[in-house]
């Protein structure tokens, strides 16, 4: 869900998808038409998969297929059957829950510190919540089964995905109530942090209704939060287009709920081994 990244790297970008969102289609051509041709996609790995040893990290690898991510694409619907999990390399999915009589809420992203499919290890083969790509990229994809078979051989690997999956829980738990108790400017700075660390780029792209669609407010309340953040010389935004020009002033600015997201998963998810750190699964 969260993870904090200082670098700042390409994004590699796609193309629109269908889907339910009727707003990703405008958001996908606009932002090919404008931001394609200028980004340059680098190679980027997945944090949870080089916490393993050497020899599971290469198992991965020998038994997964790299594929694009692209802007706006549905992975899943919620209670959907699981036929694959994805392990991000790069670009970014966001986690919604359908409400009734109300539009869906964000309630997390996945981007290369974690993955989709994780609660296969709680014996449930069924997605939770819908999953649609924010931000395009690539991911590692293995077939579900084979995935859960790995689970129940592979005690180490048993361990870490158990890990994780309470640091997704404390996650879950602090963004909604971050979404009770604070401030709509604070969360959108929180939002901001979180796509900027996924997205290993200080320019990506949120129209003001994908931003008010993940935050569960008023198209009119991100026109104001943003208008703000931009008159503080933080960010500038144009045309769905964000480039951070502050980060350090976005952690000043954001409330406690972004740091402490960050602290949950650093105490409980294991460094990158110095064995797997440096692999490359595009090799």
């Amino acid at each position: 869900m969260l993870y904090r990244t200082d670098s700042s790297l390409g994004l590699v970008q796609g193309k629109s998808h269908n889907g339910k969102q009727a707003f990703f289609f405008e958001c996908a051509h606009s932002f090919l038409e404008s931001q394609v041709s200028a980004v340059k996609p680098l190679f980027i790995t997945n944090h949870l998969l080089n916490s393993l040893s050497k020899p599971d990290h290469e198992w991965f690898l020998s038994h997964s297929t790299t594929i694009h991510l692209e802007f706006g694409e549905v992975l899943y619907n919620a209670d959907d059957e699981m036929k694959y999990v994805y392990f991000p390399l790069s670009g970014f999915i966001s986690l919604l829950v359908d409400i009734v009589d109300a539009p869906s809420i964000e309630m997390g992203l996945v981007g290369n510190e974690g993955m989709l499919g994780a609660t296969l290890a709680l014996g449930n083969n069924h997605v939770p919540m819908q999953s649609i790509v924010q931000g395009s990229g690539s991911a590692l994809r293995m077939d579900a089964e084979v995935f859960d078979q790995r689970l129940e051989t592979n005690a180490p690997l048993r361990q870490l995905i158990h890990s994780y999956l309470y640091v997704v829980s404390l996650q879950l738990a602090q963004i909604g109530a971050c979404n009770c108790f604070h401030e709509i400017q604070q969360r959108l700075v929180r939002w901001l942090l979180m796509s900027h660390d996924r997205a290993h780029s200080n320019q990506f792209y949120l129209t003001h209704e994908f931003l008010a669609k993940m935050l569960g407010v008023r198209r009119s309340s991100i026109t104001i939060a943003a208008g703000v953040l931009q008159q503080q010389g933080l960010i500038t935004y144009s045309r769905g287009q964000i480039n951070i020009l502050s980060r350090e002033g976005l952690e000043s600015a954001s409330c406690s709920c972004y740091g402490a997201a960050i602290d949950v998963y650093d105490k409980n998810i294991a460094k990158p081994s110095e064995q797997t750190k440096s692999i490359n699964p595009f090799n």
